[in-house]
């Protein structure tokens, strides 16, 4: 890192980037020149670390302006994105941080961020130019409106039925999707492609079902056109990105930068993306990402490898009284328990083209030790009645069918259970971040030691209650977890292997 006083730090800005080239690397390729062949909604760290590099990548390398980024942000939550992009002509810094130093980059690939609460056409009206040909999203998990139970689409959730309500104002993803989609069909152009890029298996074929669902309620011939004509790639992507912390923006001033929403990462990134776009897409190949016919086994090799286990480390590091991941990995009885759940789900996972998996299980535990990133417990936790079907019920289901030991899993849903009470092993107060929170730590309560009342929750569970070894797993776990705290619990679990 640089030894410039933050005093000396620059404000971040398109006029700044020529001071700042002798600091870090910075846009080369002129912004004023890049069109947007691609909207992306839910500008969050992550998308700003891994899809937004790749474009910035992209960018420098090839000759063609036309893959440029308008970002767009739907929620309330976005106005801090907003206000920082746009003081900063859209640049941001990102920050790479392993223990063998930080390297910084300033990112140019947004060239336009659109808060829709501020002007939803304008919104309705980037997605609808014919310059847009792909549409990615980070919406989060939960933001697909996706019964995990049922694998059906949540027409009741109050934004669902706002937007089918009032179609020219829409306040959802489906609904300025589906409003640009039809302004698109009627004056005769073609469609984008829909990138899901958020942690769910099978993404591309979730986001189109729930899209065309919705499409289909709104408009039964919109729905049709949209079936044969949008295409939806399955994509895995990967990249360890905690949310910017104060001492983050202090820490970018160091290399002379005054930048209000820098991002941090690990080294480590991997895109992987099914080969099926109906209106052309970047040479990808050209900055890494790697193009495939068959997504699937890359996709649960990730989710049920490293998102399970960051489930594993959140709630059982929380209810040890933890903080960060990397001092979760510094706990020997922590680091085995990620390693024995890793082992558990392996067989349930299919050939990886190019990947040996032993080697690919050893690098997550080494990315979950690294010091440099802090990655705070509480983002590995919210939302888990979104993250819990989607990162290990696939493998529980799929344990039970083959037989073999699920005890790990089976620690994992204990934890989540005696985290929803709200309360860590010390008595000290854990906040519950979930949109039903107020359903599931009283579940949690009534319960005890007994899973039966969250279990029964079949919107998440589906029929799981019904299997007595999985149900007897979880209320021996969730005992000695009330008992003996996260620490006994798993000293008495490694002495039993």
């Amino acid at each position: 890192m640089s030894n410039i006083s933050t005093r000396s730090a620059i404000k971040l800005n398109q006029a700044a980037l020529s001071r700042l080239a002798n600091r870090v690397r910075v846009p080369s390729y002129d912004r004023q020149q890049v069109t947007n062949g691609i909207v992306h909604i839910g500008v969050g760290g992550f998308h700003r670390a891994h899809q937004a590099l790749y474009l910035d990548d992209y960018l420098h390398l090839n000759s063609t302006n036309e893959w440029g980024i308008c970002g767009v942000g739907l929620l309330e939550y976005d106005r801090r994105m907003r206000d920082a992009l746009h003081a900063q002509d859209c640049l941001y810094t990102l920050v790479e941080r392993s223990s063998e130093g930080d390297r910084a980059r300033v990112i140019g690939s947004i060239t336009q961020y659109l808060f829709a609460p501020d002007n939803r056409q304008a919104v309705i009206d980037a997605l609808a130019n014919p310059n847009c040909r792909i549409v990615t999203l980070t919406i989060t998990e939960g933001g697909y409106y996706y019964i995990e139970g049922s694998g059906e689409f949540d027409v009741n959730h109050p934004t669902i039925q706002q937007d089918l309500q009032h179609p020219d104002q829409p306040i959802g993803v489906y609904g300025f999707l589906t409003t640009a989609l039809d302004q698109r069909r009627k004056q005769g152009l073609e469609p984008f492609t829909v990138l899901s890029c958020d942690n769910l298996q099978g993404n591309g074929n979730i986001a189109r079902k729930m899209l065309t669902s919705f499409a289909e309620l709104q408009n039964p011939q919109l729905g049709r056109w949209i079936a044969e004509r949008v295409t939806f790639p399955n994509c895995m992507v990967d990249r360890i990105t905690p949310a910017t912390t104060p001492p983050d923006i202090a820490m970018v001033a160091e290399f002379g930068i005054d930048d209000a929403f820098p991002v941090v990462a690990e080294p480590f990134i991997q895109w992987v993306v099914e080969d099926d776009f109906c209106a052309g897409r970047p040479n990808w190949e050209t900055v890494g990402v790697q193009m495939t016919d068959n997504v699937h086994p890359y996709e649960m090799m990730k989710i049920r490898l490293l998102n399970a286990s960051h489930l594993l480390i959140g709630y059982l590091g929380s209810l040890a009284g933890y903080t960060y991941v990397h001092e979760v990995m510094a706990d020997p009885l922590f680091k085995q328990a990620v390693i024995h759940l890793m082992e558990e789900v392996t067989p349930t996972l299919e050939p990886v083209p190019g990947i040996d998996l032993s080697d690919y299980k050893q690098t997550l535990v080494e990315r979950f030790a690294n010091p440099k990133i802090c990655d705070q417990l509480p983002r590995l936790c919210l939302n888990g009645s979104a993250k819990v079907p989607k990162f290990i019920l696939g493998s529980l289901r799929d344990k039970l069918a083959q037989g073999g030991a699920i005890d790990y899993i089976s620690l994992t849903i204990a934890a989540w259970f005696r985290y929803l009470n709200a309360q860590d092993d010390r008595g000290n107060a854990i906040a519950i971040d979930d949109p039903i929170a107020d359903i599931l730590t009283q579940q949690a309560r009534r319960g005890g030691s007994d899973p039966q009342p969250l279990l029964s929750l079949s919107e998440i569970f589906g029929d799981l209650s019904q299997s007595s070894h999985f149900v007897a797993a979880v209320r021996n776990q969730l005992n000695n977890l009330s008992t003996l705290g996260a620490k006994g619990t798993l000293q008495q679990l490694l002495k039993s292997c």
